[in-house]
């Protein structure tokens, strides 16, 4: 599946929505990212922001399946919609 930036939003608000509702990690993304809980409500629209929460869920094995398997979507989807916000371009050292 290709995302275009609307779509990669609406994973990643789905995302956003996932971790505001989990009691355990939601403290560690907004220690994480040095967001308050008002912040989630003002960045919501901010792909930016959007982008890092789909980067936030990317470090941990267990949080991709536990949102991918929530959601009941492959894995990789996470990466593919990050792909296609601004700043998850892939990077090519050569």
């Amino acid at each position: 599946m290709s995302y275009t930036q609307d779509s990669a939003e609406t994973l990643a608000l789905q995302a956003l929505g996932w971790l505001a509702a989990n009691d355990d990690l939601l403290p560690v993304f907004l220690g994480s990212t040095g967001a308050s809980e008002a912040d989630l409500t003002k960045q919501a629209s901010d792909p930016i922001f959007l982008g890092a929460v789909l980067d936030f869920l990317m470090m941990d094995d267990a949080w991709v399946i536990g949102f991918s398997d929530h959601l009941a979507i492959p894995y990789e989807r996470i990466m593919q919609a990050r792909a296609a916000l601004p700043g998850g371009e892939q990077v090519h050292w050569t």
